[in-house]
């Protein structure tokens, strides 16, 4: 399927992205790091820090990739799954485990104590129709997934519905910058820098193009924030990375 046709429906677009993730999953660690400008750890590290993770906390990453926040969380003590579409990405992330590099040290959440890291597992699925029954996790979190969801509301739906009553949300992702003028630019540069990188590691330009022509149709920090307040999460917390280039959202399931 071309990147044309990728967003005709959320069937096509869960279709493009199994297709894409797949094809750059080997290269995902190295594209993230070139992409944020070497950004990724640290914002992966406030993520953890802000989402106050507990030695008693079930905690669900989604769109988990190679796991680097879902090993994260699990070295502060929380039992995580980590969920991802992509099998290669799931496959990549178990490689990590098997010979102990993801231990969380590479962007620990502040504090001078750590609890033992819990063992992780992996899972299979789609955002949009999570594997878990109601009310199960404390704490749901997600790199660069609310982006990439075919249906951005059900997807939030599915997120309040796993998590119990006080459970929290966070979630890192890239922004739409409110200026007609920088928004162009960035996406600019999104656009020509992910042709360059997929015309050198893939032979397909439109492979990083993605990122781009997703983002023109992503509501941004402001617009999630109010799918957010729709699905009835409350504390909603928006903080702007990058010069608002980026955000990590904050948000509560009432009790």
């Amino acid at each position: 399927m071309s990147l044309r046709h990728a967003f005709d429906s959320p069937d096509s677009k869960r279709r493009y992205n199994r297709q894409l993730f797949s094809t750059i999953a080997d290269r995902y660690d190295l594209i993230t790091a070139v992409l944020s400008y070497g950004q990724d750890a640290r914002w992966k590290k406030r993520l953890v820090a802000d989402a106050a993770v507990s030695g008693s906390d079930r905690a669900l990453d989604l769109a988990c990739g190679t796991g680097d926040i879902t090993f994260a969380v699990a070295a502060q003590g929380a039992r995580t799954i980590g969920l991802d579409l992509t099998l290669r990405m799931l496959d990549l992330a178990k490689q990590k485990q098997a010979i102990g590099i993801p231990d969380g040290h590479h962007f620990p959440a502040s504090g001078t104590s750590r609890p033992a890291s819990r063992p992780v597992s992996f899972a299979q699925g789609d955002m949009s129709s999570l594997p878990f029954a109601a009310s199960t996790f404390d704490l749901v979190t997600t790199g660069y997934g609310l982006r990439n969801v075919p249906d951005l509301c059900a997807a939030i739906d599915e997120i309040a519905r796993v998590l119990k009553p006080g459970g929290r949300l966070l979630s890192l992702d890239f922004n739409r910058p409110r200026s007609h003028m920088v928004r162009a630019a960035y996406l600019s540069y999104l656009s020509v820098v992910g042709s360059v990188l997929g015309w050198i590691l893939h032979g397909d330009p439109d492979t990083y193009r993605y990122i781009a022509a997703s983002l023109e149709r992503y509501p941004g920090a402001d617009g999630v924030a109010q799918v957010l307040t729709a699905s009835g999460f409350t504390n909603i917390r928006i903080v702007p990375l990058l010069g608002g280039l980026m955000s990590l959202h904050s948000a509560h399931r009432p009790r």
